[in-house]
């Protein structure tokens, strides 16, 4: 896919929401996204339905010929599938099917209308990924490489089926909360004398951009680590950069900056997953990334070319009612910074 047809897809002026979903009941979440995130509404996760259905069950289940079952510390790779296996497939089989009769229902299918699937990206993958013996898929550099190679096809697969069905255009998300993490060495091993090495940067931008080339489709890579390695990212073969506004200090200005320079998007989020205590509007909520941009030197257009609006981060735990509300926010702070975001003042 060319860089221009890249940017149609993953462009700026757009609203989206990260991926998970409050509630157990896929056809509403299915409804409400569909209906809601006109130019990049996704397959939800709903991880309120238990074991199977997080960020890590859900990407488990995409993997190709790597079973894997429950651990006492969460999922572990098996020689043979089991019963959770079995569990994480239905459910995304189940949320697809929600999603394809939402597609029919508001007119979209077949219409070229634009979806984006997630999926947890090889190093967090690997990282809390178990091998047989307890330990991380990431102290075994075999077994990483073979574990991206199945991400990559397992989500090829998957987003080509999701094209299929929704007659629509597809692009992935990679969720990386786990990446500061490899790359600081932080990881627990399995006890005090088990630890878990860093990785160093361009081992783990090997292993992620094997993935993210072996999609076949535009990439979104997003974290919401407390730290975002934005200097690493940078590097990845990623279309676009997502993370949480709020996380960064001045010392990552620079960094965004070069993330913009390089042409990559940027996929801010600016919604918090939990209601505020007083309500807030869109105007509000557009002011940080406003001023970030007029921090940077940046023209206003940048607002409306290489912006996506996001909440912070996942929506799993948020009350419905505010996970309804942070979709139309994001919509209208994407919407006033398309139509005139050089009349944006604040006071």
């Amino acid at each position: 896919m060319s860089a221009e047809q890249t940017e149609q897809l993953l462009r700026g002026g757009i609203a989206t929401a990260v991926g998970s979903w409050p509630g157990t009941d896929p056809r509403e979440a299915a409804a409400t996204v569909a209906g809601e995130l006109g130019d990049l509404a996704h397959l939800v996760e709903l991880p309120g339905r238990g074991t199977g259905s997080d960020m890590i069950g859900r990407t488990s289940a995409l993997l190709v010929d790597m079973p894997f079952d429950v651990s006492t510390r969460g999922y572990r790779l098996t020689p043979r599938p089991g019963a959770v296996s079995r569990r994480a497939r239905d459910l995304l089989r189940t949320d697809l099917d929600a999603l394809e009769e939402a597609w029919e229902g508001t007119g979209s299918a077949g219409a070229g209308r634009t979806v984006k699937v997630q999926a947890a990206g090889p190093l967090t993958l690997a990282a809390q990924l178990e091998l047989a013996g307890g330990h991380r898929v990431l102290t075994d550099s075999g077994a990483v490489h073979d574990l991206s190679e199945s991400l990559a096809e397992g989500l090829a697969r998957h987003a080509a089926e999701v094209a299929a069905r929704l007659g629509a255009k597809v692009v992935v998300q990679l969720d990386e909360p786990s990446s500061t993490a490899v790359l600081e060495g932080s990881l627990p091993g399995t006890s005090l004398l088990d630890s878990v090495r860093a990785v160093p940067a361009p081992e783990a931008l090997s292993i992620l951009d094997s993935v993210i080339t072996g999609v076949r489709h535009p990439v979104l890579v997003h974290t919401c680590a407390d730290r975002p390695a934005l200097e690493f990212l940078r590097g990845s073969a990623a279309a676009a950069i997502g993370f949480d506004l709020a996380t960064i200090r001045t010392a990552d200005l620079d960094d965004i900056g070069e993330l913009l320079e390089t042409g990559k998007q940027l996929a801010l989020g600016l919604i918090a997953v939990q209601p505020p205590s007083t309500p807030v509007t869109w105007r509000e909520i557009a002011e940080p990334a406003v001023r970030l941009v007029d921090r940077l030197g940046m023209g206003r257009r940048t607002l409306a070319d290489r912006i996506l609006i996001t909440p912070a981060c996942g929506l799993a735990n948020a009350p419905l009612t505010w996970a309804r509300r942070t979709l139309s926010l994001a919509t209208e702070t994407a919407r006033a910074f398309t139509e005139d975001p050089e009349s944006l003042t604040f006071d």
